[in-house]
């Protein structure tokens, strides 16, 4: 099990939270955050008006709707532990943007509803997770309503995920019989008064003072319950938790501030610091001296007094100081960072120093893109940060013709945030977007008409899907481009990608041309020296 030396590598975890629409993360969220002291009040994601405006919802759609579409990345202190914390939109159609936020994470905080047990957004990032090895803490929220029982929760999570299961925290009753959390690693009682927020004074779950909290007959029995949850769970092992195979189960209540700071108590204690990154030609290790990073997100426009553009760099090795020269793999520019910014939200302030495991924003003028590695001069691209294939395909029809130019630009710098895919077809003047879900078509209008003023319409493109296109010989790809104009677009690196109408097309058109690759992801490549 890799550990940091460098003892402020070693004080960082880097984590995002995930989970299905609605299971609470929004609010446990912020009260992390209000755990952590980064903000003084948590917002209520119902509350009217201002008050609805959470801390890691900022675009006027997330405001609006009360949900999130954009990752959020926040930098706080708890208990002599840096936490950057990488909150992600939990609703599918954002899946890439979620993607891309994971490959960042050292850990993840899994949060299930009580009543509803793992959803279906839940499992598919939850497989994002297990790609890539990530760590998952479990949080079961919501104990203080009526739901599932804790150990019919264990099994599903057990038996769907393949996870070993490991109790750290167990609820004394659901719903309306919620009385506190029982740590069973301290064998101690938290009690929880209904109607208020957070737990009192721990007490010994053993003494005879439990006798003033819980009935002397439903003690008896949370007791026998607390002890089978013990025995019929493996001993938790913190080798097999960073590995991806076990998961340390809390419960609490987000809403009421229950469980929330044992919660992260155990980030901070059991989830990894930051962990060497693999790229394509060799791994790279938290100590290593010189700085190098990857951007696995770009925003625009987080500041609508100023349009600015903000890379997001997920730092992997070195002690990176403000000032310095950083070189970009794709381009091979060199660029000084004088403004490198640390994130609560949309608040930033400057850094002067970071550290593996920190994400920093890079503010640039579109210089900077997804994938994109940085380093202090060697050439290496960090892997497993792509771009996917489209399962939405529409061309975008200007109102104001005069506005084409604006058009393009709007659309190129949303593309480079990942909100969008730009496609130019080699027929026809129309752009061609492609996105995952059906609710991005929605932000893309939003944004296009609240941050450029452009009136814009989508319809139907005569497209279904989109495979990027390479081939060994060249001549080769070119004879297949020529042959198939009416299908062929370039993507914003002008690589070549074929518009299909049908999944039989794909098919037919691959079986056609053996010699021809076609991919449903693509990503960054290194400049060419």
């Amino acid at each position: 099990m890799y550990e940091p030396k460098t003892e402020a590598v070693r004080r960082r975890r880097t984590f995002a939270i995930i989970s299905h629409p609605d299971a609470g993360k929004t609010t446990l969220t912020e009260n992390l955050l209000l755990m952590g002291g980064a903000i003084r009040m948590a917002g209520q994601v119902k509350a009217k008006g201002e008050r609805r405006r959470t801390q890691s919802d900022w675009m006027k759609i997330e405001q609006e709707r009360g949900i999130s579409v954009s990752s959020a990345v926040m930098t706080f202190e708890f208990e002599d532990t840096i936490c950057n914390l990488l909150d992600t939109p939990g609703h599918e159609d954002f899946s890439e943007d979620t993607y891309r936020t994971l490959t960042a994470a050292d850990s993840a905080i899994m949060v299930i509803d009580a009543a509803k047990g793992i959803e279906a957004q839940t499992l598919k990032l939850f497989e994002v997770c297990r790609l890539r090895d990530v760590p998952i803490i479990t949080f079961i929220n919501k104990v203080d309503r009526e739901g599932q029982s804790p150990f019919e929760l264990m099994d599903e999570i057990a038996e769907r995920l393949a996870l070993d299961t490991v109790p750290m925290m167990w609820p004394a009753g659901m719903g309306g019989l919620f009385k506190g959390l029982i740590d069973l690693r301290q064998n101690t009682f938290l009690p929880h008064t209904k109607g208020e927020e957070g737990t009192g004074e721990a007490v010994d779950f053993s003494s005879d003072a439990m006798a003033e909290y819980i009935p002397e007959k439903e003690l008896e029995t949370l007791r026998e319950e607390a002890e089978l949850a013990q025995v019929a769970s493996p001993d938790f092992d913190l080798d097999l938790y960073r590995a991806g195979a076990m998961t340390p189960v809390f419960f609490g209540s987000a809403l009421r501030k229950v469980g929330v700071r044992q919660l992260l108590r155990g980030v901070t204690s059991l989830a990894p610091s930051p962990r060497p990154q693999k790229t394509t030609v060799r791994t790279v290790e938290p100590d290593e001296a010189k700085v190098s990073g990857f951007v696995f997100k770009v925003q625009a426009n987080m500041d609508a007094n100023h349009r600015d553009r903000i890379a997001f760099m997920r730092l992997c090795s070195g002690r990176f100081k403000r000032g310095m020269k950083l070189k970009i793999s794709s381009s091979g520019k060199v660029i000084s960072v004088h403004n490198p910014i640390l994130f609560f939200a949309q608040d930033r302030e400057l850094v002067e120093e970071a550290w593996p495991g920190d994400i920093i924003g890079i503010p640039n003028h579109g210089t900077i893109r997804v994938g994109d590695t940085l380093t202090e001069g060697e050439d290496l691209v960090f892997t497993g940060i792509p771009n996917f294939a489209p399962e939405i395909l529409q061309r975008v029809r200007l109102d104001d013709p005069m506005k084409m130019k604006h058009l393009r630009r709007a659309l190129e710098s949303l593309a480079e945030e990942g909100v969008t895919q730009v496609f130019k077809p080699k027929i026809g003047a129309n752009w061609v977007i492609g996105v995952v879900g059906q609710l991005q078509l929605e932000v893309l209008r939003e944004r296009i008409d609240a941050e450029y003023g452009i009136k814009v319409g989508l319809e139907p493109a005569p497209f279904e899907t989109a495979r990027w296109v390479s081939a060994d010989d060249p001549l080769e790809l070119k004879r297949f481009v020529d042959a198939n104009q009416g299908n062929i677009a370039e993507d914003r690196d002008a690589a070549p990608v074929f518009m299909a109408k049908s999944a039989w097309e794909v098919g037919y058109i691959t079986d056609k041309w053996p010699n021809i690759s076609f991919s449903a992801t693509r990503e960054r490549q290194a400049a060419e020296t």
